[in-house]
């Protein structure tokens, strides 16, 4: 009688590869401890592969947690994670992932922005519906299961995680929420939709949308340029609430008012034409 090889469980393969690195940061060590006990939950109520790209820049305090919350997620996944050349501790940290069952790596020789980074990852997926996940915790990967319904039950070819409806927790700032708003807005009017957080991250795809877009912004207008291009052939879109815990700047926020300037440029630019 043959008797099947023992496989570790994602935390456990974790464990194994971060021992052998007795000098890996402190901070790592104490955010990984958090989610060490979490189930390994690879049985999945259906067989389609979900591929999670988080581009990655600078999130030295945040990455491995990321990547270790939608491990433990209900559904079958690869996680493909695209560093954009970060200078702080990132890359050494997934370095010291590598091996690990379902997570991909991307290293960038180059930083080049999220644009960038979310181009190469879409290249890279393998999945059958593609989820963009942020590196920093704003967005818990806990509501990534319910943006996958639409999809699954054939309502839909795009969803968007919409931090503005639904009662979960959101950004509480009178002026994010007016830029977003302002943004959103714009983009609506241009493109002949009806949402309400097209800044938002989480954008989920049927891999065919992707594989029919030829994206092209390097950083953060990337987001108004999806938007359009989807609209622009007719895929259906709708929303869910996702929940929303903002950062600010000095935690390590990213996005600037030039990239209010240029939101607005491709809002216009992609909404005219491709």
């Amino acid at each position: 009688m043959s008797v099947s090889a023992y496989q570790p469980t994602f935390g456990q393969q974790l464990d194994i590869i971060l021992q052998r690195f007795a000098n890996l940061d402190s901070l790592v060590h104490e955010e990984l401890e958090q989610y060490q006990s979490a189930p390994n939950t690879e049985e999945s109520p259906h067989t389609t592969l979900v591929t999670v790209v988080i581009p990655v820049y600078n999130e030295e305090t945040s990455i491995a947690r990321v990547i270790s919350r939608i491990a433990a997620l209900p559904f079958h996944k690869e996680i493909v994670v695209v560093d954009d050349c970060s200078t702080d501790q990132t890359r050494e940290i997934l370095q010291r992932l590598e091996g690990l069952d379902s997570v991909r790596l991307i290293f960038k020789p180059k930083n080049q922005g999220k644009g960038a980074a979310l181009r190469d990852g879409f290249a890279a997926a393998r999945g059958d519906i593609v989820v963009v996940q942020d590196a920093d915790l704003e967005y818990d990967p806990q509501d990534i299961p319910e943006l996958l319904v639409p999809i699954l039950n054939n309502e839909a070819d795009v969803v968007y995680g919409s931090r503005y409806i639904g009662d979960k927790s959101r950004d509480n700032s009178a002026i994010h929420r007016f830029g977003n708003w302002l943004l959103t807005s714009a983009s609506n009017l241009f493109n002949g939709v009806a949402l309400t957080d097209m800044e938002t991250c989480y954008k989920v795809f049927r891999r065919s949308v992707l594989d029919g877009l030829q994206l092209k912004q390097e950083r953060f207008g990337i987001e108004p340029e999806i938007t359009a291009k989807i609209a622009r052939r007719g895929y259906r879109i709708t929303e869910r609430p996702i929940s929303y815990q903002p950062r600010g700047f000095r935690d390590g926020k990213k996005i600037g008012i030039k990239d209010l300037f240029k939101a607005v440029y491709c809002i216009v630019r992609y909404g005219i034409c491709d």
